[in-house]
């Protein structure tokens, strides 16, 4: 796993239309990146549901929200379809992204070890580098009988960094 203040590595892969999206491109602004395991599944499509529903207060903070799985981009344009989803989405089939961001590794379930994407969150600065990290990630918790969603964490944690960058 990356630790804050590091470099992000960079990456180069295929949004659901096919088509290259470097982390590059999106040098300047702040970005959330979040490891997912699989599309159409049910933890894995309310957190797409819920980015998309806080896109609008993401860029209103200058920032832009990438969804990455080993799912195929046609697969990703399934998803985004059925759900509505308008955050960017990138197939990494390699798992080459899912390593370098320690993303991919082993997992335990009911007992069985396995390979697979271990859920974990990014928010990348303006400079690219790693300004929080999210490891393990619940989409959705419980507090004190109120559900949280990780993508409000993120945003709420965003608006904390960059108030903080702004006032320096």
């Amino acid at each position: 796993m990356l630790e804050r203040g590091e470099k992000a590595p960079g990456f180069t892969l295929r949004d659901l239309d096919g088509k290259e999206v470097l982390l590059s491109d999106f040098r300047g602004k702040w970005v959330v990146v979040y490891f997912y395991p699989k599309d159409n599944t049910s933890g894995c499509t309310k957190e797409a549901c819920d980015f998309t529903e806080l896109l609008p207060k993401f860029k209103d903070m200058g920032a832009v929200v990438i969804g990455i799985s080993p799912d195929s981009t046609e697969s990703h344009k399934r998803f985004a379809e059925k759900h509505g989803l308008k955050i960017i989405l990138l197939s990494d089939p390699e798992k080459e992204v899912l390593k370098a961001y320690g993303a991919w590794g082993k997992k335990k379930n009911y007992g069985r070890e396995y390979e697979g994407v271990i859920r974990s969150t990014y928010l990348l600065d303006p400079e690219g580098r790693v300004a929080w990290v999210w490891k393990n990630v619940r989409v959705r918790t419980k507090k004190k009988g109120k559900e949280i969603r990780h993508a409000d964490q993120v945003r709420e944690k965003l608006a904390e960094l960059k108030e903080g960058a702004d006032s320096k």
